[in-house]
């Protein structure tokens, strides 16, 4: 990596965590971009460069997170089913702690602060939204299916509508205070029954 390509991680980052700081503090909806950037020591333009919108400040790694599922369904080894390549990487996840997944007790202070936010729970559920398409575009990729077939799109409802819930699982247990360590054990017992049961009608779709 260049000189040039890392200053401008760095300032990305920069933004990011000098933002979180004063969302943290103050709720998402009371702070101004301009504030943003007057904390950074930065212009408002130069904010806007990196982050669009003040939600994409939040959201800072929202494009690897709405890619996730169609990456994991892409990438999976022959013989291995769609459902099974979600589930085995949900559960990877959960044991490894995966960041985005906001299992530990600091991830309280990051959701509360979506939850006071009328436009962070609007731009979680387009998230969700994004990230089912990606999936469903996947799913019609690999099984040949045209695009008036509704089939990849409805199963991909399916498949992300799961993993979604099991996510919502964590974030509720977590803000309600409840200990890391019980919360990943409750959503690994509902990720593993929640897949057992789409993988028993989803076994051998998409074929590969």
């Amino acid at each position: 990596m260049g000189l040039r390509e890392r200053k401008k991680q760095q300032t990305r980052a920069l933004l990011a965590d000098t933002a979180m700081g004063l969302f943290v503090e103050r709720g998402f909806d009371r702070v101004t971009v301009v504030e943003v950037a007057r904390a950074a020591g930065v212009s408002a333009n130069t904010v806007f460069n990196y982050f669009p919108t003040k939600e994409d400040l939040f959201f800072d790694r929202q494009e690897e997170v709405t890619a996730h599922l169609a990456t994991v369904v892409r990438q999976r080894p022959a013989g291995t089913s769609a459902v099974d390549a979600v589930r085995a990487d949900l559960l990877a996840g959960l044991a490894a702690g995966e960041p985005t997944y906001g299992l530990s007790a600091e991830a309280a202070v990051f959701w509360r602060v979506v939850t006071e936010s009328p436009a962070l729970r609007a731009r979680l559920l387009e998230l969700g939204e994004r990230s089912e398409a990606a999936l469903a575009a996947a799913l019609a990729e690999e099984s040949g299916a045209g695009p008036d077939d509704p089939l990849p799109r409805v199963l991909a409802g399916a498949v992300a509508g799961a993993h979604r819930a099991v996510l919502a699982e964590i974030r509720r247990g977590i803000v309600a205070g409840e200990p890391a360590e019980s919360v990943r054990i409750r959503a690994e017992a509902a990720a593993g029954a929640a897949f057992g049961l789409l993988r028993t009608g989803l076994a051998d779709y998409p074929a590969r």
